[in-house]
């Protein structure tokens, strides 16, 4: 059973959080805006995707989740905690976009490594270890330096190092780029399996079909937030038939000068 983490059944609270990279001097303020009063929960229990292209600012907001960063304004609050975390980060796994392994290595090694790091030994963590390189398919390569593994085969075996101490929350940043549609299938079903469970996840994508799966979609263009809601409300409220083309009405809608913005792209922020 997952322990209650966070108040008012919500794992991740952005309220009114403002992000900006730079040099700020008593002169000049260099610093460029990357997110712009972002407000947004994520519920417990339900999978959440971060929907944009690059540059958008998925990143960024995973890096204040996890607490790489802190916002310049506003604040964030993870399984009820603010940065830097103090019981919350043990009950987050992270998977970041680029893989955080030992090339050096095998993918065994890896994993009671960053096993011992979360508290796992003895029969939990062999155990654990089993579960997880049978669901990324890599048991027959258990053995294998990572160095010698391809990147498709490194992402799955980031996702099992995320998964392995059953977090509470899940924080996933392009989980299945360069994956195959096979993998990417089996990976998803898992989600849907943790999240029945009560594990929150939060994901990062840029491809349609994987959002669809969602319970709830935050689309971003240019580090704001042009809809929030159901992959179904989305497409309610833009009158659309997939979310790509409500993302691309969303967006013209949100760009200057397009008027005071439509009652759609309203009701998809406010959602």
């Amino acid at each position: 059973m997952l322990e209650t983490g966070c108040h008012d059944g919500s794992a991740i609270v952005f309220a009114g959080v403002c992000q900006a990279f730079g040099r700020k001097t008593p002169f000049a303020d260099m610093r460029k805006t990357v997110l712009d009063g972002i407000d947004f929960e994520v519920p417990r229990g339900q999978i959440v995707c971060l929907l944009g292209p690059s540059g958008c600012g998925k990143t960024t907001m995973v890096d204040l989740i996890i607490g790489n960063t802190i916002p310049v304004a506003g604040s964030v609050t993870v399984l009820g905690e603010q940065a830097p975390y103090p019981h919350a980060r043990k009950k987050v796994g992270y998977m970041p976009q680029d893989e955080a392994l030992y090339d050096d290595i095998t993918a065994e090694e890896n994993l009671r490594f960053f096993g011992a790091m979360v508290g796992l030994s003895g029969a939990r963590l062999s155990d654990r270890m089993t579960e997880l390189l049978q669901f990324a398919k890599l048991e027959d390569d258990r053995k294998k330096l990572v160095s010698h593994y391809s990147g498709g085969m490194k992402r799955r075996l980031s996702l099992a190092v995320a998964m392995l101490h059953e977090p509470e929350l899940l924080v996933l940043d392009e989980p299945t780029v360069g994956l195959d549609p096979a993998h990417r299938r089996v990976i998803w079903d898992e989600f849907d399996r943790l999240a029945a469970e009560g594990t929150t996840i939060l994901v990062t994508t840029h491809i349609m079909d994987e959002a669809a799966r969602c319970h709830r979609i935050v689309m971003l263009q240019n580090g704001r937030i042009i809809a929030q809601g159901s992959p179904a409300d989305i497409l309610a409220q833009t009158g659309t038939s997939d979310l790509e083309s409500a993302f691309l009405a969303l967006d013209v809608e949100s760009e200057p000068g397009a008027g005071e913005g439509s009652d759609a792209g309203k009701e998809a922020t406010d959602a």
